[in-house]
């Protein structure tokens, strides 16, 4: 069996360029939801707890203040930093000293909240974490955008998957020219868990997932077909011309998409397939990526998320695993344990926070970072995923090709004030 990786290794490389252990102190952090009954909060925990960078010092976990404050006193948050609602919460935090403050707030409620509470702590000054889909409308994200350009606080989106070792060693090897130009874009985003009309037994996932209040104009277009646009994106940096999308409620009763099927056209004349779907009945967490140039194809999947096989087209076909030496330094740098050890979910999380937490320690002291060091999705990449979400439900609805028409909202559009995208 080989030898653990002790809890600290992650600060190894920090500490060789020249890192105390002064400047690596752990910054401290609070979360927006996340109490109980929910499920991605704690997987937010839990990643966040692998290296160590950073501790749990107050929150508001819940809409329901009783649960709220029940929630922070389970997890071990003192009654000085445990509050009822995520004003509370802003209000306590500026009215302590700058050096007092968290360092971040972690936001992982539903979407429909998103907007105001994210709005409200990066205009404050605070750096922000929000989960996907980062808002409900394109004018709601343009605002957000904004106002982390004027405050200049560092906002992660979590698109976890991007923190998979070998989602990066594709990503170089695409980006390296390795497949040659790209011609053609697969990616399928396949469960089941909604084949049936779970939100109506109560289940408080499928409930807010499936209610238009609260998950916005798209069910399984936002949930996970998001996160497929994001993928594409990510490894590929190809960029969406224009779709044509056919979403669709197939559970009777249904009010929000449980299925999508889109064919993308990119500027550089490749082309590519979108599926997302919830209602694959038996499958689980199937998302999957294929991505073919001039000279290969790459194949990626997230249930067997160690493996990459490149296929040539001269020569035999090679399944790169990770934690093997002779990957880019992206993908080591992303990897946790010895190869052959089973990793994933979680610690790709982990990846996308420690991308973040060192983007904040490296402005909090003034230093320069190497890009590798800070990888994360930022604010803008959700952005994108909001105007890919829009484009593909107006495309299904008018039953045609849609442009997608994206640039950063900055540079084409003017500044949208806070008060209008409410």
């Amino acid at each position: 069996m080989a030898a653990p990786v002790p809890r600290a290794a992650s600060f190894a490389p920090l500490r060789r360029r020249g890192m105390t252990e002064q400047t690596l102190r752990r910054l401290r952090y609070a979360m927006v939801g996340g109490g109980q009954g929910a499920f991605i909060g704690a997987v937010h925990r839990h990643a966040i707890a692998l290296d160590g960078l950073a501790e749990l010092a107050a929150g508001a976990f819940s809409s329901i203040p009783e649960r709220a404050l029940a929630s922070g006193s389970a997890l071990g948050v003192s009654d000085e930093h445990n509050h009822a609602s995520w004003q509370d919460l802003l209000d306590a935090e500026l009215k302590r000293p700058a050096h007092e403050r968290v360092d971040a707030v972690v936001i992982v409620t539903p979407t429909d909240s998103h907007f105001p509470i994210a709005q409200a702590f990066a205009g404050a000054g605070f750096n922000v974490v929000c989960d996907k889909p980062l808002v409900h409308t394109l004018v709601q994200a343009e605002a957000l955008v904004s106002t982390v350009a004027r405050s200049g606080v560092v906002f992660g989106v979590t698109y976890n998957y991007t923190g998979y070792p070998m989602v990066r060693q594709a990503r170089e090897m695409v980006r390296s020219g390795k497949l040659g130009a790209i011609r053609k874009v697969v990616v399928e985003y396949n469960q089941g868990w909604l084949a049936t009309a779970l939100e109506t037994t109560g289940n408080k996932q499928a409930g807010w997932r499936t209610d238009p209040t609260r998950s916005g104009i798209a069910g399984a277009l936002g949930d996970i077909g998001s996160h497929a646009e994001n993928l594409v994106a990510s490894v590929t940096g190809l960029e969406i011309e224009e779709l044509v999308a056919d979403l669709g409620a197939l559970v009777p009763g249904r009010a929000l998409d449980d299925d999508a099927s889109m064919l993308l056209r990119f500027k550089s004349g490749a082309r590519g397939v979108l599926v997302a779907s919830q209602i694959n009945a038996g499958k689980e967490n199937d998302l999957r990526l294929r991505v073919s140039g001039e000279r290969g194809t790459l194949e990626w999947r997230q249930e067997e998320p160690n493996r990459l096989v490149h296929y040539r087209h001269d020569g035999p076909a090679e399944i790169l695993t990770r934690g093997s030496p002779w990957l880019g330094e992206a993908a080591k740098r992303a990897t946790r344990l010895p190869p052959g050890h089973p990793e994933a979910f979680i610690e790709a999380f982990a990846n996308v926070y420690r991308g973040v937490f060192t983007d904040i320690r490296s402005r909090r002291d003034g230093r320069e970072v190497d890009p590798i060091d800070a990888d994360y999705p930022r604010v803008f990449d959700g952005a994108r995923g909001v105007r890919f979400i829009e484009c593909a439900v107006a495309s299904s609805a008018a039953r045609r090709w849609k442009r997608f028409d994206f640039d950063d909202p900055l540079a084409e559009r003017p500044i949208v004030s806070p008060a209008s995208a409410e």
